[in-house]
């Protein structure tokens, strides 16, 4: 196949876009679906502060590359978790990228704070993985809200944004549907929340960093097993196989002509009022929010076990 700008050999076949590209070609375009995404949704200025979610996977590390080459003003924040043999080699890979790209890298540990995850694990019955969630968008947005930043930009991608598309669309949940998008805007202690690479599958964001040479974290989290976006994203995959197109039609049409039926949906019954968290300060739906809470939980847990 050749590349479908230049008509050199390509390097990466697009049947979504009927086209195949060479490495160059391939990053031009990968830097237009970015540009698209930054423009249509309004997502950041030119010399707005951007502050990027760093998990040391592909699409954290590719958005932050991507963002830095198209001009814009980027720092990235990595989350600690403190889980054994996993956080720690992501955390020095995280590092090494950063430091041999120029970019600035700030590291969170969540243990610092009472949270280390594998005495979340211990301490809260709840799955593992919405509790280390909701203490990961908890500390993005508080650093980015405490540091100046006009935005916080995230890696999710078009397999990651219709999965979730079609999760609450089975559980046909009206306030997710009506909040979900590439662009949420800030509002008291909240920062705007960005996703520039929504209109690219992991398939394209994994080849941009091959081509790249972004050498990014490739093993699961050890805690993540049976999460159900797995199966959902293999159901939207082999629709994707069978008709070409249809993961960014689908998304597409859902913000064109869904969404706005869902706006202004409301959680339910005293959902939708927000107070300052009684210890952190923060948005809370109650006295105290959901991670303080979580807080203290292991705090009991790990007070309890000592007495023993």
């Amino acid at each position: 196949m050749k590349c479908k700008r230049c008509g050199e050999l390509a390097a990466v076949k697009l049947p979504s876009h009927h086209a195949g590209f060479c490495p160059s070609c391939f990053e031009g375009f990968f830097k237009k679906q970015v540009e698209t995404a930054v423009r249509r949704h309004g997502m950041i200025g030119r010399d707005e502060k951007v502050l990027v979610a760093v998990s040391g996977g592909k699409d954290s590390l590719a958005l932050m590359r991507v963002l830095t080459d198209l001009g814009h003003v980027v720092e990235g924040l990595h989350v600690h978790l403190g889980i054994p043999d996993s956080s720690d080699p992501v955390a020095e890979r995280t590092r090494a990228f950063c430091a041999a790209s120029g970019l600035t890298l700030h590291v969170l540990h969540t243990a610092e704070h009472g949270l280390a995850v594998p005495d979340v694990k211990d301490a809260v019955r709840r799955p593992v993985c919405a509790v280390c969630g909701k203490i990961k968008r908890h500390y993005f947005n508080r650093f980015a809200y405490e540091n100046g930043f006009a935005a916080l930009a995230t890696g999710h991608n078009l397999d990651d944004e219709t999965a979730r598309l079609f999760a609450n669309v089975l559980r046909w949940d009206p306030a997710y549907l009506g909040t979900q998008g590439p662009t949420l805007p800030g509002e008291g202690k909240f920062v705007r929340k960005i996703k520039p690479l929504y209109r690219l599958t992991e398939f394209e964001t994994a080849a941009y960093c091959f081509l790249k040479g972004i050498d990014h974290w490739k093993a699961a989290c050890p805690y993540s097993g049976g999460a159900s976006f797995t199966g959902h994203k293999k159901l939207i995959a082999d629709l994707e196989d069978r008709s070409p197109g249809q993961k960014i039609a689908f998304y597409e049409a859902f913000l064109a002509q869904g969404r706005p039926h869902f706006a202004g949906a409301s959680r339910g019954e005293g959902q939708d009022t927000l107070y300052a968290c009684a210890q952190c300060g923060f948005p809370s739906s109650g006295e105290v929010c959901g991670v303080c809470r979580v807080r203290e939980q292991v705090a009991a847990h790990k007070a309890r076990r000592e007495a023993v």
